[in-house]
């Protein structure tokens, strides 16, 4: 088979043999996988856990059809349809431990939508509803709402009955986008006084919940626009993983700041982010509520291109490898 690996920093695509499955794993045939931030962080020497076997693999969300089981696996049948995370998904085959599957119908949900929905819809819903402790009629900001996992964090603010959402850019045209995706103000994080537009639309207090993917010298920031007692929570941090944090306003205005990620959750944990997120939001993923742009989609064999398209930032949505 095919598979995209991380040889000596560079990609490489190689011809190896068909994995065999674990007791509690299934192999999947890949029909699309999708590419993540945490990918391309990955080729560039961070972790996300997304590779495995001795040639490290690439890959952290695939979609694709169950064409063996491991002998413990009794909740999928061959045949099954599955959209799947883990690590060593950019192959024309993968293994996923099972409880890491989730079951679609194809005629639903096609091989693209499929292979990108799972992560940012998990992600979000787990900053959302689990760590933030959305309630309807709340309001939201999501900082870094022009990516990927940003988009279905706005939606998931509509779907769920939010009273004002706010979605940030540093791009302008990106910016102006989010309105289709349901932000009820932009917020463009180039201009100095970007809290302004926040605080001026709740009377100064701030907003109930903030979704951070940045962090870094935004952190204070996203803190003075947190109402009292609110919560900020910290899913990326692609502006700096460290900065000066102001104890005292923290303090000040009593947020629960919380940061989070799959990385230190066992097989179990993330089995029930997993089921949490889709059973209280399937149902909007396929009335079309709750969707991915498709931004392109490139082969297998074709990855480097698609990195470098992520790296350069030239996207908006989800760029996708077919096999």
């Amino acid at each position: 088979m095919k598979a995209v690996t991380l040889q000596n920093d560079r990609i490489k695509i190689v011809n190896t043999s068909v994995p065999s499955p674990s007791e509690f794993q299934v192999l999947v045939k890949v029909y699309a996988c999708c590419l993540n931030r945490s990918d391309l962080l990955e080729t560039q020497g961070q972790s996300f856990g997304h590779m495995g076997s001795n040639l490290k693999i690439l890959g952290g969300e695939f979609a694709g059809e169950v064409i063996e089981l491991g002998s413990k696996v009794s909740n999928l049948s061959k045949g099954d349809k599955v959209m799947c995370r883990g690590g060593s998904g950019w192959a024309e085959y993968a293994l996923a431990h099972h409880l890491r599957c989730v079951k679609f119908r194809n005629e639903q949900i096609n091989w693209e939508k499929a292979s990108s929905i799972q992560g940012s819809l998990q992600t979000m819903h787990d900053a959302i509803v689990t760590n933030g402790k959305f309630k309807k009629g709340q309001s939201i900001f999501i900082q870094g709402a022009s990516s990927g996992v940003g988009l279905i964090g706005l939606q998931i603010g509509k779907c769920l009955g939010a009273s004002l959402i706010f979605g940030s850019s540093s791009n302008q045209t990106r910016l102006q986008k989010l309105s289709e995706f349901g932000a009820d103000h932009l917020v463009d994080i180039n201009k100095s006084n970007w809290k302004d537009i926040i605080l001026d639309k709740t009377d100064g207090k701030g907003v109930d919940l903030v979704v951070d993917m940045l962090s870094g010298d935004f952190t204070n920031l996203n803190m003075e626009v947190t109402k009292i007692n609110g919560h900020l929570i910290n899913i990326g941090r692609l502006a700096g993983m460290n900065s000066y944090f102001d104890h005292d306003l923290h303090a000040k205005r009593r947020i629960h700041y919380i940061g989070t990620t799959g990385r230190t959750r066992s097989i179990e944990e993330n089995y029930l982010v997993s089921k949490m997120a889709n059973d209280d939001l399937w149902n909007f993923v396929l009335n079309d509520k709750i969707k991915h742009p498709i931004d392109s989609v490139f082969e297998l064999i074709d990855a480097k291109l698609a990195l470098k398209k992520m790296n350069d930032n030239e996207h908006f949505g989800k760029i996708i490898l077919k096999t």
